[in-house]
């Protein structure tokens, strides 16, 4: 496995494009309000990513039709745009990818709609703190493991589980790059990490089974039992002392 370690002019080529992901998600989530459509929402997004000299990073890879990922309630990710309304208690998941003069910024959030279930207020908020907490695992000299170990340890404690199928992964001139960042892991495992890697780190979680599926889209990944999924993410850069997070974005902690 090469895992690509980047030099400081391309590190800061990386902050460039995470910081204009970081936007484009900022400005995206202020649009979810009932009544719009998630077809609305994807246009909006490219308008943005326009406006900030970057384009998707996701419109056309491996042929999906989407600008972003958009994916409501018990759709886990790779949700497409359309005709949908979002509807008043809904949760809705905004994942962000864009190529910025060759280099990709990758970053997700879930967005409450209005008032939404007390349970399903509780999950993103163990969603978004497990994405923290994993963050700080995200340093020279550990082990890949400890910091995919730790996510599941902590999702399970708290009653949920975390998908299997789907990972996060290294970023950089390509949207996946290695290594594979799985939410699961044995402590002491995998490769080191070193400085220059660049990571995104994205817990998907389930409230209820971890069984997914994937709809006749061949895109929308669904939970089985059709139960609420939480999902957020962050570029996260390697460094000698504490993890970079690339596509910081106020916290929303909804605990």
């Amino acid at each position: 496995m090469s895992i690509p370690i980047k030099n400081e002019r391309e590190i800061e080529k990386m902050r460039l494009a995470c910081r204009a992901a970081s936007e484009v998600l900022d400005r995206v989530s202020t649009l979810v309000r009932p009544g719009i459509t998630t077809g609305e929402v994807d246009q909006a997004a490219a308008e943005f990513m326009a406006e900030l000299g970057c384009k998707s990073a996701f419109l056309g890879y491996r042929g999906f039709p989407g600008n972003i990922c958009i994916s409501l309630n018990e759709e886990v990710v790779h949700g497409i745009g359309g005709p949908r309304r979002i509807q008043y208690g809904d949760i809705v998941k905004l994942d962000i990818g864009v190529v910025k003069d060759g280099w990709v910024g990758d970053t997700a959030t879930t967005v409450p709609v209005g008032v939404i279930d007390e349970k399903v207020q509780r999950l993103l908020a163990v969603t978004e703190s497990t994405l923290e907490m994993a963050i700080t695992y995200a340093q020279g000299g550990r082990r890949l493991g400890d910091l995919c170990a730790a996510i599941e340890d902590e999702i399970v404690a708290n009653g949920y589980t975390v998908v299997r199928e789907f990972v996060g992964h290294g970023v950089g001139r390509k949207l996946h790059e290695e290594p594979q960042v799985p939410n699961y892991g044995r402590p002491g495992s995998g490769p080191k990490l070193k400085p220059g890697m660049t990571l995104a780190i994205e817990p998907m979680v389930n409230m209820g089974s971890a069984a997914v599926k994937v709809l006749d889209d061949k895109w929308t990944v669904v939970t089985l039992d059709e139960k609420p999924s939480a999902h957020f993410e962050h570029t996260v850069l390697i460094t000698k002392g504490e993890p970079e997070i690339l596509t910081w974005r106020k916290k929303t902690l909804l605990r």
